[in-house]
Order: C-alpha cells, then structure tokens, then sequence
C-alpha cells in the first residue's frame, strides 16, 4: 500500500473541511481518530475519491484518485458507518453478486466467488437470509463479504463497532485482526486500535497527531477532555 497526500484539502465553499497536508501511508493498518466534525472521514473519503480534493492530490498506488477514479474504486473498498445503506439487494448472496455482475463475470464465476467469500468469514448461513433480518455484527459481515469480493487491496470502514453489542463487538473485532487486506479503520472505539501500526488523529480539519496508537490515543483523549 502506498497512499500520498500531496497538499491536499478540502473546502465547501467557504469552509474548509480539511487543510492541506502531505503525508505518505504505508503501514497495513491504519487507525483515524478525532471528534465529530473534525475531518476524519472527509480524509479518509479522499483516500477511494469518494471526495475530491479541492487543492492539492492524493495519489493511490501510482493512481489520482480524481483522474484515474475507477481504477482507484476497484483497490479500495469502503465500509460505511451504517451498512445496512450500502446492502443494496434484499438477499445477501445476490447482494455479494451485484459488485462481480458488474464487473462482466459469468454465473459460475460468480458463484464461485460468493461461495468463497462467505466461507472465508464463516458465515455461509447468511447467504440465503434477508439484510433486513440480520443483527448489527451479520450486517457489518454481510457489508465486508460484498466488498472483498471484488479483491480491493486496502478496506476503509467507518466505524465498523458503532452500536454493536459486546458479541458482535467481538465478531467483528476479531475479523478485523485476521483480514490480510491493507485496513484503514475510522472509529471512537478506542480499544479497536491500540494495536495499531499508526493512529492519525484530526482535530478541527487539521492533523494534530501521526503517531503509533499509545501516543495518539492519549493526545485524544487530551483534546476531548
């Protein structure tokens, strides 16, 4: 992985959302902290361009994520706070199917791949079931089955904890240490990421901490008090 900010920032109209900055990321995982409003996920939205920089650029793997858009979508996937949004179908294996139809893969393909990817989380017992019906951790497995199927090299998740129970919780805290993917996480689960290569903490569209998760996390907790 080898994602570089080249001064970039981020203004609606006359509010800056993110000041410029340059940085390059490298680690597998990756931590993003800050208080609500601070600018954590409009860095991390610039990462798979689902914003654009309105200075500067940020380059993924030799790709600008505004000229080179689709290509930068197809190696990073992203996990929104709320998951259920981003289920589209109200099947779980025909939502996993959706992203691979798409990209022109055949019907043996496909169920090749769905197959795979459900099994790879233990979770084959959800491909059949409705999204509707699931809990917040089988919805937060079902959203991470259909994004890795398409084979992004590096996962962004928002929050992926938010609102889960102590066992899903656990669920999903374990898959998270065991993905081989690169792994950015924004979250104010703090003990999600104290094993982290490096937190990088925003406060008020600025990055005021790049550090390893100990250090970081304390400078946190300085600044909410």
């Amino acid at each position: 992985m080898d994602i570089r900010f080249e001064n970039a920032g981020v203004d609606y109209g006359k509010r800056t959302a993110l000041f410029p900055l340059s940085l390059t990321l490298q680690e597998r995982r990756i931590g993003i902290i800050g208080l609500n409003g601070s600018g954590k996920t409009t860095f991390a939205r610039l990462i798979n361009g689902l914003v654009k920089p309105t200075s500067g650029r940020v380059v993924v793997d030799g790709l600008d994520t505004v000229g080179d858009a689709a290509k930068v979508l197809g190696k990073v996937g992203y996990i929104f706070q709320s998951p259920q949004n981003q289920i589209i179908l109200p099947v779980v294996r025909d939502d996993i199917a959706f992203g691979l139809k798409a990209r022109g893969y055949d019907k043996a393909q496909i169920e090749t791949a769905v197959e795979g990817i459900l099994d790879r989380f233990g979770v084959s017992h959800l491909g059949a079931r409705r999204a509707h019906e699931l809990s917040g951790g089988e919805l937060q497995m079902a959203a991470l089955c259909s994004v890795l199927v398409t084979g992004p090299d590096i996962l962004i998740l928002d929050e992926p904890t938010n609102q889960l129970d102590l066992k899903n919780r656990a669920l999903v805290q374990k898959t998270m240490a065991t993905l081989p993917e690169n792994v950015i996480i924004i979250s104010h689960d703090l003990p999600l990421l104290e094993d982290f290569d490096r937190v990088l903490l925003f406060d008020q569209g600025r990055l005021v901490a790049d550090a390893p998760a100990e250090e970081a996390i304390a400078r946190y907790r300085e600044i909410a008090g």
